[in-house]
């Protein structure tokens, strides 16, 4: 896959709704707030891809657009999804004016997005949380799309789903995924190809809401009011193009924050192209984890296929999960979707 993360730093109309608006909260709603679950995905449903952080190439998408024919649904664009603003897709009105357009669009069942890279953060307080929490609808990506998903989360207690971009590879393995936990609406567990194996930090299982994302972008939202609240959450995180001390300061910034003493499981998913400049002088990954996750004593592992990586699982943020340290799986509870 192409993301480009380290270079940038990796048509809607807005439909009449004819249904009184139900109050969403500007402020992060409380984790016993009932969460709400976006309808499943059928075959003839249309879907939007948006670009709401850094451009696209058009031959960047094109793939997506044959798995998007071969599961039987339809695309539409944003109307600015291929607008350039330097290393954006566009303005940050525009961008977000394509994301609360796809809220607003009936014909839209869900929406996609094309890349990572940079911008989500930028548009946060441009977006319309009251559209969107009257319109759950299936919302996926990752890298900084994490930032979109975690404030959506935190500000209307919808469903979010971490899983392939628009630019991303759609292995069969990726496919299967999206298909169990967006079409089928199984309780599926997440278990890993057996070429890819996991590394116990803190043996067991564990419980709770499962929140997460790229590590760096979380680390960038502390202190913001776009993170939703951590007690008795399964935080998960994946990386790329970060070296290990890099790593270490970033947990060290969740640690100091006072999230990691919050959560009741850890999962790391993969590091790609972590390594040190200058390996004789540096800890390891495994090291810094252990340093940081082992004295919490909360089930925990290295190695989840979750990241830029080509192939990987659908997660869905807010969504109650079970998982298993020693074995390195996370089982849905229940439903992911309606």
């Amino acid at each position: 896959m192409t993301l480009r993360r380290r270079t940038l730093l990796t048509t809607f109309g807005l439909t009449a709704i004819g249904t009184q608006l139900l109050p969403i909260a500007q402020t992060n709603l409380s984790p016993k707030s009932p969460i709400v679950k976006p309808r499943r995905l059928q075959v003839g449903d249309t879907v939007a891809l948006i670009n709401p952080a850094a451009f696209n190439y058009e031959k960047e998408v094109q793939p997506f657009f044959k798995v998007m024919e071969k599961l039987g649904l339809k695309v539409k664009l944003g109307e600015h999804f291929y607008d350039r603003y330097g290393y954006l897709a566009g303005k940050d009105a525009d961008r977000a004016a394509d994301v609360n357009a796809a809220f607003a669009d009936d014909s839209v069942r869900a929406i996609f997005t094309g890349m990572g890279g940079w911008g989500c953060a930028r548009i946060l307080p441009l977006l319309d949380y009251h559209i969107i929490g009257n319109n759950p609808k299936i919302i996926m990506g990752f890298s900084d799309i994490t930032a979109l998903l975690l404030a959506i989360y935190a500000k209307t207690n919808r469903v979010t789903f971490h899983g392939p971009l628009g630019a991303s590879t759609w292995s069969p393995f990726t496919v299967n995924y999206v298909k169990k936990v967006l079409f089928d609406g199984g309780a599926v567990t997440m278990e890993n190809s057996k070429n890819v194996q996991v590394q116990t930090i803190g043996r067991g299982t564990a419980r709770g809401k499962l929140i997460g994302g790229n590590l760096s972008v979380i680390a960038a939202m502390v202190g913001s009011v776009y993170l939703p609240q951590w007690e008795n959450s399964i935080l998960f995180v994946e990386e790329v193009g970060e070296e290990v001390y890099r790593i270490d300061r970033m947990l060290t910034q969740l640690k100091l924050a006072g999230i990691l003493d919050k959560i009741s499981g850890f999962i790391f998913g993969q590091c790609t192209k972590c390594e040190a400049e200058k390996p004789q002088e540096s800890l390891t990954l495994p090291q810094v984890l252990s340093d940081h996750i082992r004295p919490l004593k909360i089930p925990a592992w290295y190695g989840s296929m979750v990241g830029h990586i080509r192939e990987q699982f659908t997660l869905p943020i807010g969504q109650e999960v079970e998982i298993d340290a020693d074995s390195g799986t996370i089982r849905l509870l229940e439903s992911a979707v309606s």
